[in-house]
């Protein structure tokens, strides 16, 4: 079985954050995740990750989905992966023939098929080692790849340590390594600290293998962006653009329309259909759906929510919510989570929904809140209209049957039912259910005091 040891326990000092570099987010997704997600799509779901820095917070954050070890003192690379030993020997016995993958946790653009072709470029030579290349146009700072005239790889130097001509290689290091996972074992016995910087090494095991007459090798990714990886707050917002303009791209190639991106910001997770056009300012966030021909924006969020078709969403927030098609949504709405905006329906300015269903051409137009409610189709809700749902202990719910009027200020205090057709006069305050077709007003008695205010005026000029 193929493995996988992602090296994540960097601190990043130049970010000046307390947490570890490799949760450090790109298009809201932590570089780390990036990478657990490239390894899973090319089929290696069994993985080590090596935690240091502010472990319990990279611990909390897988969650147990993947094992993880501890490197208490940062010794360099080398030691880093010997702290996974007992995870590598897990299963060599059955599989002596396995390889490892081993790769940064904030090097996010690794990508599926660069691991998939790389391994097998790996086992095609019987190497015991493959080092996973980029070349750059400026290799500044790299480590550059040495080849044999015959195209084998006979080393790494470090940028520091480089001649005049090694500096000009444009092959470099990209800190990624297949191994052959018992030759990984036996190279990490022989790696010592014996350098000025007193670490271990992950890049002596190609020197050490090569001395035992085993075969090393380089894989040349044609994704350079493999090498790219954030230091300081700077590198962390270039990713972002990066990864912001790939992934619009990708929904430009589907046939979706931006007619100006500034402050669009897309998650590699989100589906857009064809014939959708994107507004500037709009962010779609965590797997969120959105069907054919629909607006979105400008300055819109969506974040979770399934989309239909032939939608408008303007200027509005939508959390983890269903809207379905032909349904018009803004300015100024929120959507808060678990709710169902249903086909047709129209949904105004200044309206917050929460937790409710509202129903097919139904009409909430502006200054309403409708929380923990069922709203039936083709219902109109009056301006000022508060579903009042929270008695200060538990919330409950109310139903608003089909073809109702709320007319405009009516409170309706949860828990109520109105039937089918009911109409509310404007400010009422509905405590009790109500049956089918029935009116429900409540009036208190008007008082009218004449020349009241003309009293209080002529006491005014008199001042």
């Amino acid at each position: 079985m193929n493995k996988a040891v992602i090296l994540a326990g960097g601190q990043g000092k130049r970010m000046k954050a307390d947490i570890p570099k490799p949760l450090f987010k790109v298009l809201g997704e932590p570089m780390l995740e990036w990478v657990i997600s490239a390894c899973e799509n090319a089929g290696i779901p069994d993985i080590c990750v090596v935690k240091g820095y502010k472990a319990e917070v990279l611990e909390e954050y897988l969650g147990r989905r993947y094992t993880t070890v501890l490197q208490a003192e940062r010794l360099g690379t080398g030691h880093a992966v010997m702290q996974a030993v007992p995870f590598l020997k897990e299963g060599l016995e059955d599989d002596p023939d396995g390889n490892t993958l081993v790769l940064c946790g904030d090097a996010p653009f690794i990508d599926p098929g660069t691991i998939s072709e790389s391994l097998m470029l790996h086992k095609q030579n019987g190497n015991a080692v493959t080092v996973i290349t980029a070349e750059l146009p400026d290799p500044t700072g790299y480590g550059r790849i040495l080849r044999t005239k015959g195209g084998g790889i006979s080393g790494i130097v470090e940028q520091k340590d480089a001649d005049e001509a090694q500096r000009a290689i444009k092959e470099v290091n990209s800190g990624t390594y297949w191994f052959r996972t018992a030759d990984l074992i036996g190279l990490l016995d022989k790696i010592t600290d014996n350098n000025v910087q007193k670490e271990y090494y992950l890049t002596d095991t190609i020197a050490i293998a090569l001395s035992e007459g085993k075969t090393a090798g380089a894989y040349k990714s044609e994704n350079a962006q493999i090498i790219r990886g954030a230091n300081n707050r700077r590198d962390l917002l270039e990713l972002n653009e990066y990864a912001r303009h790939e992934v619009i791209g990708k929904h430009l190639d589907n046939g979706v329309e931006f007619t100006c991106t500034d402050g669009v910001i897309i998650d590699r997770s989100v589906e857009i259909g064809q014939g959708t056009q994107i507004l500037p300012g709009t962010i779609l966030r965590h797997g969120t759906s959105i069907g054919n021909d629909c607006v979105i924006g400008p300055n819109t969020v969506i974040d979770g929510c399934v989309v239909g078709n032939n939608v408008e969403i303007n200027t509005a927030q939508a959390y983890d919510s269903v809207i379905e098609d032909d349904v018009v949504i803004g300015p100024y709405v929120h959507i808060r989570p678990e709710s169902r905006v249903k086909k047709g329906a129209r949904i105004g300015d200044f309206v917050e929904i929460k937790n409710s269903v509202i129903g097919e051409e139904t009409a909430a137009a502006h200054l309403i809140y409708i929380g923990d409610s069922d709203v039936g189709k083709k219902v109109n809700v009056g301006a000022g209209t508060v579903t009042v749902n929270f008695n200060g202990i538990a919330k409950s719910r109310c139903f608003i049957g089909d073809y109702s009027f709320i007319g405009s200020n009516t409170s309706l205090i949860a828990p109520v039912h109105l039937g089918k057709g009911v109409y509310t006069a404007a400010g009422t305050t509905v405590t009790r259910d109500l049956p089918d077709y029935a009116l429900a007003i409540d009036r208190g008695e008007l008082k009218v005091k004449e020349g009241y205010t003309l009293r209080k005026l002529n006491h005014k000029k008199e001042k």
